[in-house]
Protein backbone atom coordinates (compact mmCIF):
# COMPACT_ATOMS: atom_id res chain seq x y z
CA UNK A 1 0.00 0.00 0.00
CA UNK A 2 1.14 3.52 -0.79
CA UNK A 3 2.25 5.74 2.07
CA UNK A 4 2.86 9.38 2.89
CA UNK A 5 6.18 9.56 4.74
CA UNK A 6 7.60 12.72 6.26
CA UNK A 7 11.33 12.98 6.98
CA UNK A 8 12.07 15.90 9.26
CA UNK A 9 14.99 17.50 11.01
CA UNK A 10 16.97 20.69 11.41
CA UNK A 11 19.08 22.27 8.71
CA UNK A 12 22.28 20.38 7.89
CA UNK A 13 20.89 16.93 8.73
CA UNK A 14 20.87 15.55 5.18
CA UNK A 15 17.22 15.92 4.11
CA UNK A 16 17.94 16.90 0.51
CA UNK A 17 20.66 14.27 0.21
CA UNK A 18 18.19 11.57 1.28
CA UNK A 19 15.56 12.96 -1.10
CA UNK A 20 17.97 12.65 -4.02
CA UNK A 21 19.05 9.16 -2.92
CA UNK A 22 15.42 8.05 -2.67
CA UNK A 23 14.71 9.25 -6.20
CA UNK A 24 17.84 7.47 -7.44
CA UNK A 25 16.83 4.19 -5.79
CA UNK A 26 13.44 4.19 -7.52
CA UNK A 27 14.99 5.08 -10.87
CA UNK A 28 17.42 2.16 -10.52
CA UNK A 29 14.37 -0.10 -10.36
CA UNK A 30 13.06 1.37 -13.60
CA UNK A 31 10.42 3.46 -11.88
CA UNK A 32 9.77 7.13 -12.50
CA UNK A 33 9.95 9.65 -9.70
CA UNK A 34 8.66 13.21 -9.87
CA UNK A 35 10.85 15.53 -7.82
CA UNK A 36 9.41 18.72 -6.35
CA UNK A 37 11.05 21.47 -4.35
CA UNK A 38 10.60 25.10 -3.43
CA UNK A 39 13.20 27.86 -2.96
CA UNK A 40 16.17 25.52 -3.22
CA UNK A 41 19.66 26.97 -2.71
CA UNK A 42 20.57 26.08 -6.33
CA UNK A 43 17.74 28.14 -7.80
CA UNK A 44 14.35 27.53 -9.37
CA UNK A 45 13.68 24.05 -10.71
CA UNK A 46 16.59 22.43 -8.89
CA UNK A 47 16.96 20.11 -5.91
CA UNK A 48 20.44 20.25 -4.42
CA UNK A 49 22.23 18.97 -1.35
CA UNK A 50 24.97 20.64 0.63
CA UNK A 51 27.41 17.87 -0.34
CA UNK A 52 27.16 18.72 -4.04
CA UNK A 53 24.44 16.43 -5.41
CA UNK A 54 21.84 18.04 -7.67
CA UNK A 55 18.87 17.17 -9.86
CA UNK A 56 16.27 18.92 -11.96
CA UNK A 57 12.95 19.33 -10.15
CA UNK A 58 9.51 20.81 -10.51
CA UNK A 59 9.39 24.18 -8.77
CA UNK A 60 6.49 24.48 -6.30
CA UNK A 61 4.71 27.77 -5.71
CA UNK A 62 1.54 28.70 -3.85
CA UNK A 63 -0.61 27.95 -6.91
CA UNK A 64 0.80 24.46 -7.54
CA UNK A 65 -1.91 21.79 -7.52
CA UNK A 66 -0.21 18.41 -7.04
CA UNK A 67 -3.34 16.49 -7.93
CA UNK A 68 -3.61 18.31 -11.28
CA UNK A 69 0.11 17.94 -12.01
CA UNK A 70 0.01 14.18 -11.48
CA UNK A 71 -3.28 13.82 -13.37
CA UNK A 72 -1.85 15.75 -16.34
CA UNK A 73 1.25 13.53 -16.40
CA UNK A 74 -0.81 10.37 -16.39
CA UNK A 75 -3.20 11.75 -19.03
CA UNK A 76 -0.18 12.28 -21.31
CA UNK A 77 0.75 8.63 -20.82
CA UNK A 78 3.72 9.28 -18.53
CA UNK A 79 4.01 6.92 -15.60
CA UNK A 80 4.33 8.32 -12.09
CA UNK A 81 5.54 5.85 -9.47
CA UNK A 82 6.62 8.08 -6.59
CA UNK A 83 6.68 11.75 -5.59
CA UNK A 84 9.79 13.18 -3.90
CA UNK A 85 8.88 16.46 -2.20
CA UNK A 86 11.60 18.59 -0.64
CA UNK A 87 11.27 21.81 1.40
CA UNK A 88 7.71 20.89 2.37
CA UNK A 89 7.80 23.38 5.22
CA UNK A 90 7.12 25.99 2.52
CA UNK A 91 4.11 24.12 1.07
CA UNK A 92 0.60 25.26 1.90
CA UNK A 93 -1.75 23.16 4.00
CA UNK A 94 -4.00 22.43 0.98
CA UNK A 95 -0.96 21.22 -0.95
CA UNK A 96 -0.10 18.75 1.81
CA UNK A 97 -3.69 17.55 1.71
CA UNK A 98 -3.38 17.07 -2.07
CA UNK A 99 -0.34 14.86 -1.48
CA UNK A 100 -2.29 12.76 1.02
CA UNK A 101 -5.12 12.41 -1.50
CA UNK A 102 -2.67 11.22 -4.17
CA UNK A 103 -1.50 8.48 -1.80
CA UNK A 104 -5.01 7.39 -0.86
CA UNK A 105 -6.82 7.65 -4.19
CA UNK A 106 -4.13 6.99 -6.81
CA UNK A 107 -1.85 4.75 -4.76
CA UNK A 108 1.39 6.64 -5.36
CA UNK A 109 4.00 6.79 -2.60
CA UNK A 110 4.94 10.29 -1.44
CA UNK A 111 8.19 10.96 0.40
CA UNK A 112 8.32 14.43 1.91
CA UNK A 113 11.33 16.16 3.42
CA UNK A 114 11.40 19.35 5.43
CA UNK A 115 12.33 21.42 8.44
CA UNK A 116 9.80 21.10 11.23
CA UNK A 117 10.07 24.45 13.00
CA UNK A 118 11.20 27.95 12.16
CA UNK A 119 13.71 30.28 13.82
CA UNK A 120 11.12 31.10 16.51
CA UNK A 121 10.67 27.37 17.29
CA UNK A 122 7.16 27.56 15.80
CA UNK A 123 5.95 24.84 13.44
CA UNK A 124 5.81 25.72 9.75
CA UNK A 125 2.20 25.31 8.53
CA UNK A 126 3.26 22.83 5.84
CA UNK A 127 5.24 20.73 8.29
CA UNK A 128 2.49 20.84 10.90
CA UNK A 129 -0.09 19.56 8.41
CA UNK A 130 2.35 16.89 7.24
CA UNK A 131 2.79 15.66 10.82
CA UNK A 132 -0.99 15.53 11.19
CA UNK A 133 -1.56 13.51 8.00
CA UNK A 134 1.57 11.41 7.38
CA UNK A 135 1.49 7.64 7.73
CA UNK A 136 5.02 7.85 9.10
CA UNK A 137 7.09 10.68 10.54
CA UNK A 138 10.81 9.95 10.60
CA UNK A 139 13.42 12.12 12.32
CA UNK A 140 16.67 11.98 10.38
CA UNK A 141 19.51 10.49 12.37
CA UNK A 142 22.40 12.45 10.84
CA UNK A 143 23.50 14.80 13.61
CA UNK A 144 23.62 18.49 12.85
CA UNK A 145 25.90 20.13 15.40
CA UNK A 146 25.65 23.32 17.41
CA UNK A 147 28.83 25.42 17.60
CA UNK A 148 29.42 23.92 21.05
CA UNK A 149 29.50 20.37 19.68
CA UNK A 150 26.14 19.25 21.05
CA UNK A 151 23.42 17.94 18.78
CA UNK A 152 21.59 20.86 17.16
CA UNK A 153 17.83 20.76 17.63
CA UNK A 154 16.74 24.28 16.68
CA UNK A 155 17.14 26.62 13.73
CA UNK A 156 18.20 30.21 14.37
CA UNK A 157 17.98 33.25 12.11
CA UNK A 158 20.84 35.70 12.35
CA UNK A 159 21.50 39.19 11.05
CA UNK A 160 25.22 39.86 10.82
CA UNK A 161 25.79 36.90 13.15
CA UNK A 162 23.35 38.06 15.86
CA UNK A 163 20.30 35.89 16.53
CA UNK A 164 16.88 37.47 15.97
CA UNK A 165 13.52 36.20 17.18
CA UNK A 166 11.08 38.44 15.30
CA UNK A 167 10.20 38.87 11.66
CA UNK A 168 8.54 37.10 8.76
CA UNK A 169 8.62 33.32 8.87
CA UNK A 170 10.43 33.07 5.53
CA UNK A 171 13.17 35.59 4.69
CA UNK A 172 16.07 35.26 2.28
CA UNK A 173 18.54 38.05 1.58
CA UNK A 174 19.43 41.36 3.15
CA UNK A 175 17.25 42.99 5.81
CA UNK A 176 17.85 46.63 6.71
CA UNK A 177 21.35 46.38 5.19
CA UNK A 178 22.18 43.39 7.42
CA UNK A 179 23.09 39.98 6.03
CA UNK A 180 20.50 37.33 6.87
CA UNK A 181 21.78 33.87 7.69
CA UNK A 182 20.62 30.69 9.42
CA UNK A 183 22.42 28.59 11.98
CA UNK A 184 21.59 25.42 13.88
CA UNK A 185 21.87 25.49 17.67
CA UNK A 186 21.26 23.20 20.62
CA UNK A 187 18.22 24.11 22.70
CA UNK A 188 20.30 25.70 25.44
CA UNK A 189 22.13 28.10 23.17
CA UNK A 190 18.99 28.84 21.15
CA UNK A 191 17.19 29.88 24.33
CA UNK A 192 20.22 31.99 25.31
CA UNK A 193 20.37 33.53 21.81
CA UNK A 194 24.03 32.56 21.64
CA UNK A 195 25.23 32.00 18.07
CA UNK A 196 28.71 31.02 16.95
CA UNK A 197 29.57 34.66 16.34
CA UNK A 198 28.31 35.92 19.70
CA UNK A 199 30.02 33.04 21.50
CA UNK A 200 33.33 33.93 19.90
CA UNK A 201 32.85 37.63 20.70
CA UNK A 202 31.85 37.15 24.34
CA UNK A 203 33.77 34.06 25.39
CA UNK A 204 36.58 33.75 22.93
CA UNK A 205 35.26 30.34 21.87
CA UNK A 206 36.37 28.90 18.53
CA UNK A 207 33.03 27.61 17.23
CA UNK A 208 32.42 24.86 14.74
CA UNK A 209 32.00 26.14 11.17
CA UNK A 210 28.29 25.28 10.92
CA UNK A 211 26.69 28.66 10.15
CA UNK A 212 24.28 28.21 7.27
CA UNK A 213 23.81 31.31 5.14
CA UNK A 214 20.54 32.19 3.45
CA UNK A 215 22.24 31.81 0.07
CA UNK A 216 23.82 28.41 0.78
Amino acid sequence: MAELVFYSGTMNCGKSTLALQTAYNYEQLGQRSMIFTREDRAGSGKLSSRIGLESDAFEVNTSTDFWRVVADERTRGRRVDVLICDEVQFYTEPQVEQLARIVDEIGIDVYAFGITSDFRTKLFPGSARMIELADQVEVLQVKALCWCGKRATHNARTIDGVMVTEGEQVVVGDVNSGTVGYEVLCRSHHMKHMTAATAKATMGEDPLPNAWSAEA
